[in-house]
């Protein structure tokens, strides 16, 4: 009779489990889908390199704002209303976008889906954890697959749509918000993972790193501002660069060259839980520099195949960088200082992930996105070789002690 009882309830959490899961990836999905289609936005609304730049950025500071919060309001309220509540605001999100016709509907839209995202990353991972208290680590992987996987099949998706499909500034949202209703009506029929809750003041998440831990935060943190500076521009710019440097205008190929490298990010991540968490973010920050440089020739050689393949290997190395970094942070930050130290982690990877892209979009308007994008590589190439020095002296002084 135990068993039977049993059996239902773990069966449940299983299902819980696997579409907390893929409602993550839908979300990060929703995040990355707009890419292919700023090279329309550029060309029909004459819009400059940093004005994209900025639609792309404004994502990122609302998205750090919602991670800043809605852990808090996650645990006081629960996962499930969060998370109802985000895919509420994405679906609105997608509303904004279909009926935009101006650089200010596209802001607000991009700021919607960023606060929308960022407290579904949050309430999820926690979700998971509710759902598995003993398995941190393999949801914690499980999570950066599938959100790699999210943004590869949207931004493929939608560059085939914006493709082939009639009007291709409306009918990818349309397809999306789909796909969000049916994801957030799945949510809405799970029963609330966080069961423990108590009556609290809802607080913002203060920022900040223990002593004992400085090193080991800044190895980590260097490498995630390095791997999502990249993130941002490849997101916002590169598609167009690589159209533009091939002579491949056709919207799918640059959404293979981001769907490829998602995707080696996610298998990666997938494969690497066997290397030791500073090893594998070492081995990724030194390959992502070296597979950074390597997009340079890889795009003067204007051959398509090759800018794929260049893609493939550089999301492989960030796969490793990224995922290895924050497994490395998760293992020695002590439990009673997780959020705020994660708060501090995310303030710095959204700021990398906007700032620099910003920065890169002013540049490419002044001089030129092909000028400017090797000197941008150089000094990100600079940034993941001095995390990996960070990661290789705290390895000697380990060995030490």
């Amino acid at each position: 009779m135990v068993a039977s009882t049993i059996a239902p309830v773990e069966s449940g959490k299983r299902w819980a489990y696997g579409l907390v899961l893929a409602a993550s990836a839908v979300a990060l999905g929703v995040s990355g889908a707009p890419a292919p289609l700023y090279g329309i936005y550029q060309t029909e609304w004459h819009l400059s390199p940093l004005t994209t730049t900025m639609v792309f950025a404004v994502y990122a500071v609302a998205a750090l704002g919602a991670v800043l919060v809605s852990g808090r309001i996650s645990d006081v309220v629960g996962r499930k209303p969060v998370m109802v509540a985000a895919f509420a605001t994405m679906i609105l999100g997608l509303v904004v976008f279909l009926l935009a016709d101006s650089v200010p509907m596209l802001l607000l839209a991009r700021a919607l889906h960023g606060a929308a995202v960022g407290a579904t990353v949050v309430a999820g991972a926690a979700a998971l954890l509710d759902l598995r208290p003993t398995h941190g680590a393999r949801s914690g992987q499980l999570s950066g697959v599938a959100f790699n996987v999210g943004i590869a099949v949207a931004v493929l998706g939608t560059a085939v749509l914006a493709q082939y499909a009639p009007s291709p500034l409306r009918t990818p949202y349309v397809v999306i918000a789909v796909i969000c209703l049916a994801a957030g009506a799945g949510i809405l029929a799970v029963s609330e993972p966080h069961t423990a809750r108590v009556k609290s003041r809802i607080t913002i998440a203060k920022p900040a790193v223990p002593h004992e831990i400085r090193a080991d935060f800044w190895f980590s943190a260097i490498g995630v501002m390095a791997a999502w500076s990249v993130l941002g521009v490849l997101l916002s710019l590169y598609p167009s660069l690589a159209a533009a440097e091939t002579g491949v205008h056709n919207l799918v190929f640059g959404g293979v060259v981001v769907a490829s490298t998602a995707l080696a990010a996610a298998l990666a991540q997938l494969f690497a839980s066997r290397i030791p968490a500073r090893r594998a973010a070492v081995i990724g920050d030194l390959g992502m520099a070296a597979a950074l440089l390597a997009t340079i020739p890889a795009l003067a050689t204007k051959q398509p195949a090759v800018v794929v393949l260049a893609g493939l290997v550089l999301g492989a190395t960030f796969g490793l960088g990224f995922g290895g970094s924050l497994r490395h942070l998760s293992e020695v930050v002590p439990p009673h200082r997780r959020g705020e130290t994660m708060s501090a982690y995310y303030l710095l990877a959204y700021s990398a992930m906007a700032l620099p892209t910003l920065a890169a979009g002013w540049a490419a308007t002044t001089w030129g996105l092909s000028t400017v994008f090797p000197w941008f590589i150089v000094l990100v190439s600079v940034a993941c070789v001095l995390a990996a020095l960070l990661g290789l002296r705290g390895t000697r002084a380990a060995r030490v002690n």
